[in-house]
Order: structure tokens, then C-alpha cells, then sequence
């Protein structure tokens, strides 16, 4: 095929009649954990497709590397150790390709009728290197099917993704207008997973949903209920919520929904937040609704205590706020270990000491820290000042990974350190 091309969603749209293969490449990092994590744009784009008299289907690298059930049908996913890529080589830590094996991947390809075309999709940034060996055996094993690359790291990093090989490269942003993810293309899925709004109102200096989703767009209770219920039919029993602000205007569409799954599911559907909750939203009523209708796994927002870093996180939270919210919460039923919440730590000048007086302060209140390793992700605030200190940054998007950017890349922490937080938060 000739040099790679961006395209439009647009264009993407018009095809019809069409033999079509959707792809989730395998994942390359020191650490990858099956958190309810389903490639949800490419299942709305395929659901997209079909209903335009496509044909379509799906290989999914990561789940069908699965090694068995969890919790909550989050799957334990094999791996296998590869060669750390340059830019880690003083990384002292392993370097994994989670997922199939190149052997089976070939042999679904093989299997399959020859596409008219694939999709591929892409996560995250720094996960460039599996999208690049699915390319290089799609491309072996058919070597005449044009691919087109999508997702999240093709969306902010364009430039260095057209250099990966494949046809056409998606870099506009679109919303799904189905109402549905082809979840059925996974047979029996492990879990459902679902958004009741697209974006988020709020412009934190280190998140992307506004980038992703530059309209922030809420759907109607009824097309959720209905996208929850054919997942159900599948035989899922967890389902997990990908929203980022999942309890604004509560009123008028969380807790309808939450009314009608207490209706039909009630005691058998449990649900999930892996996303963190907006601590301001869970007023007694709130905490009351989510225990009833099922909510077994919830994180909570908090980032910091620290007055600098709450400022970048657009002031949704306050220390009496998160406080109130875990009392509530614990007032309903749920455990220490129930109200998981997130601290940031990494950014851009953070300090040490203010992570541990974050980590004291959810110990104090009640509730159960979870550190969160600041990742720069292009195009927010956040990634700039990163940028300025490490140039580096913009060309390669490895260096962007949360998992070695605070100690081994920026400094910002000392390995020492970094494990100190770590057994704090585990007291």
C-alpha cells in the first residue's frame, strides 16, 4: 500500500455492503490489569457499520488472551516477556506484550474471509507498540486490505501514528449515534459496559475528556437502559459505567436508570464505577440510591488536598465535600474498602509531602487511597508544562506512560519514594 493518509469519520460512514474486521491490538507495557476495559469506540463503530449492511467482525486481542475470570468478570490476561524498547532500557523492570500470541492471532486472521477492510483500534499512547505488531501481521497476512487506524493515541498523536504502517489514520472526533455497542460479537461478553453521557463539562488541566469529546452530550435514560439490557441478554452480570461525570444532573437521568435496572434486575446485575465519581454529587439520597440499585465497585475523585493541585482539577472537590461523601456512603452499607479513592501523583511539581497528606486525609475520613500515577496526555495543560521541561515528550509517546513518567522519566519522584507512598496507602 502507498504512504499513510488521515481520514475522516465521515468517509468511514459512507461504506456499505462491506466485509469488515474490527481489531483491538494486544497491549505492550510492564503492567496491564483487565479493569472492565473494552475497546467501547470500536463496538459502537462496528454496531455503526452493521447497520449500514456491513458485515461485520471482531478480534480482540486482549480478551482472547484471557486466562480465566477474576472479579466481577474482569479477566486475568496472559502474557508474555519481550524486549523493552530503547527509550526504557534503564527501566528496571520487565516488559510484557499482554494478550494472544502471535501465533494465534495469525491464525484468527487466517480463519477469516478475506475484508474488504480492518479497523484498528488504538488506547493508549504509549501503547503504540502493540497497535504496530498487529499491523505487521494484518498487513503479512493480508497484504492488499487497507487498514484503518483509530483511537485514542491515533487521535492525539496523528503524526507519529502515521508512521506505523497503516492505510489511513482516523483523527477526528466523532459521537456514536447507535444505541448500542456490538457487544454480541464477543459471544458470551465477560461483563457490559455502558455510558449514559459522552465528555465532560469540566476542564481539568490534566484530563483528556474534553479533548475526546469536545461537546459534552447526555444520552437518554431510556437508550441506556436499553443498551444495559441487550448486554444483559448476552448473559453479562457486571457492568461497568465509563462516564466522567456520571452523577451530574442525577435527578434527571442517573437515577431513572438506576431505578428501572433495581426494577429488572434488582439483586442480580451488579454495577461498577471504575471511573472517580464527583465526590459533590453523593448526597445522602445518592449514596442511598447507588446501594440499592447494586453498585458494588465505586471510586471517588479526590486527586489532592494540596490548594495548588486542587486548582488544576477545575475546583470539583473540597476536603468537607469528599468527607461528607465517604460518611454517607459508609452510612449505607459500604466498607472502608468500597469507597476507593484516587490521588494523583507525578504532576508537574507535586510534592511528596502533599501526597502523603492526601493519603492521610482519606485514611482519616474513612476511605481507602488508590494512587494514580500522573500521566502527560497531549493537547491538555498539563502535558505543555511537561513538554517544556522534557521536549522529548511530544515525538515519543512512550515517555508518556504513567507507570515510569514520575520516577524514571521526570524525576518528579525518587523509586524510594514512590514505594513509600505506596505501603502508606496500603495501611
Amino acid at each position: 500500500m502507498g504512504m499513510s493518509q488521515e481520514i475522516g469519520t465521515a468517509k468511514i460512514f459512507s461504506l456499505k455492503d462491506k466485509n469488515i474486521i474490527g481489531v483491538n491490538p494486544p497491549v505492550e507495557d510492564f503492567a496491564f490489569f483487565d479493569l472492565w476495559s473494552k475497546p467501547l469506540g470500536l463496538l459502537y463503530l462496528l454496531e455503526r457499520m452493521r447497520g449500514n449492511g456491513n458485515h461485520v467482525k471482531l478480534i480482540d486481542c486482549v480478551h482472547e488472551g484471557a486466562a480465566g475470570e477474576k472479579s466481577f468478570g474482569c479477566e486475568k490476561i496472559n502474557s508474555s516477556p519481550i524486549e523493552k524498547p530503547a527509550v526504557y532500557s534503564g527501566i528496571k523492570k520487565n516488559y510484557h506484550r499482554f494478550g494472544v500470541d502471535e501465533a494465534a492471532f495469525r491464525a484468527r486472521l487466517s480463519s477469516a474471509e478475506e475484508p474488504d477492510y480492518i479497523l484498528l483500534t488504538s488506547i493508549m499512547t504509549y501503547w503504540y507498540g502493540g497497535v504496530k505488531w498487529a499491523i505487521d501481521i494484518i498487513r503479512d497476512t493480508f497484504p492488499n486490505v487497507p487498514i484503518i487506524l483509530g483511537g485514542i493515541y491515533a487521535r492525539f498523536c496523528p503524526e507519529h501514528a502515521l508512521t506505523l504502517g497503516a492505510d489511513f489514520v482516523v483523527t477526528d472526533s466523532w459521537q456514536p449515534d447507535v444505541s448500542r455497542p456490538a457487544m454480541d460479537l464477543y459471544g458470551i461478553p465477560p461483563y457490559g459496559v455502558t455510558m449514559t453521557s459522552f465528555g465532560c463539562p469540566l476542564s481539568c488541566e490534566y484530563c483528556a475528556s474534553r479533548l475526546l469529546w469536545p461537546i459534552y452530550h447526555r444520552r437518554s435514560s431510556k437508550e441506556v437502559i436499553e443498551e444495559i439490557a441487550f448486554q444483559r441478554e448476552l448473559g453479562v452480570n457486571d457492568v461497568a459505567f465509563y462516564d466522567d461525570a456520571l452523577l451530574l444532573d442525577k435527578e434527571n437521568c442517573f437515577y431513572p436508570i438506576c431505578a428501572e435496572l433495581k426494577r429488572r434486575y434488582g439483586g442480580v446485575l451488579r454495577l461498577h464505577t471504575p471511573n472517580g465519581l464527583h465526590v459533590r454529587q453523593i448526597d445522602d439520597r445518592c449514596a442511598e440510591v447507588m446501594k440499592e440499585s447494586g453498585f458494588a465497585t465505586i471510586r471517588l475523585s479526590l486527586e489532592s488536598i494540596d490548594p495548588k493541585v486542587e486548582a488544576t482539577g477545575s475546583g470539583k472537590v473540597a476536603r468537607g465535600e469528599y468527607a461528607a461523601a465517604v460518611k454517607r456512603l459508609r452510612g449505607v452499607g459500604y466498607g472502608r474498602d468500597d469507597c476507593e479513592t484516587y490521588i494523583l501523583l507525578g504532576l508537574p511539581g507535586q510534592s511528596a509531602e502533599s501526597v502523603k497528606d492526601t493519603i492521610k486525609f482519606v485514611h482519616d475520613c474513612g476511605g481507602k487511597p488508590k494512587l494514580a500515577e500522573f500521566s502527560p496526555i497531549p493537547g491538555t495543560k498539563s502535558f505543555a508544562m511537561a513538554v517544556k521541561r522534557f521536549p522529548a515528550l511530544a515525538s515519543e509517546p512512550l515517555l508518556q506512560n504513567n507507570s515510569v513518567y514520575s520516577t524514571w522519566i521526570s524525576g518528579e519522584l525518587s523509586p524510594g519514594t514512590l514505594q513509600e507512598l505506596r505501603d502508606l496507602a496500603r495501611v
